[in-house]
């Protein structure tokens, strides 16, 4: 449960409104993204854009070539696609199975408030409010199995899969889908919680 309003650094709401605008497709596949003109939008300097920027191209949302600059990553083709998919299943495949018996009260308590924020931004038709508690549901998963380092392995492959993953906006089961999963994690069922887990991530 949220005990105190966190205070959220100027470069991490820079980062986070961008990769919003990509998750949203105000920023579509290919399109170059000129440091000036955001931070002219943002205020600030060139310098903690090009911190922004270099973090979003970790994270697989953006691409950055030599003396060319940043750009929105291309769309995946539907192998690659698929292969993200199982490689994404493998890891929180392997972090179900590690947080057997880990999870706490305060755990479910932080997975029923994304889950509340899940509803309420389908219930709002805010699809990039959707994808973003979806991705911190299963983010928070997979860091209390593996902490920062498992993340960093699952982050990028979830974001590089976001810019061509259209079924979050069609199907309003996602929610119970997560309700699944949490559910099985409660009543520490590692076989359901599998389950539910292949069900959702498809």
């Amino acid at each position: 449960m949220r005990t105190a309003n966190k205070i959220i650094p100027v470069r991490e709401q820079i980062a986070d409104q961008i990769r919003s605008d990509i998750i949203a497709g105000d920023l579509a596949p290919n399109e170059k993204l000129n440091e000036q003109a955001l931070a002219s939008r943002f205020g600030v300097s060139r310098g903690p854009i090009r911190d922004v920027l270099l973090q979003l191209t970790k994270e697989g949302l953006l691409v950055s070539k030599s003396n060319v600059g940043a750009s929105v990553n291309s769309v995946l083709d539907p192998e690659l696609q698929e292969l993200m998919i199982d490689i994404r299943r493998k890891i929180e495949f392997f972090a179900i199975k590690n947080l057997k018996g880990k999870l706490t009260d305060e755990d479910f308590a932080a997975l029923d408030d994304i889950l509340q924020r899940l509803q309420d931004a389908f219930d709002d038709g805010d699809f990039t409010e959707v994808t973003k508690a979806d991705i911190d549901f299963h983010r928070y998963l997979v860091f209390k199995a593996g902490g920062d380092e498992l993340v960093n392995l699952w982050h990028p492959i979830v974001m590089r899969m976001r810019l061509n993953y259209q079924r979050i906006r069609q199907s309003a089961e996602c929610v119970n889908e997560h309700r699944a999963i949490a559910e099985a994690l409660r009543n520490d069922n590692t076989r359901e919680a599998t389950a539910a887990l292949k069900a959702n991530i498809r």
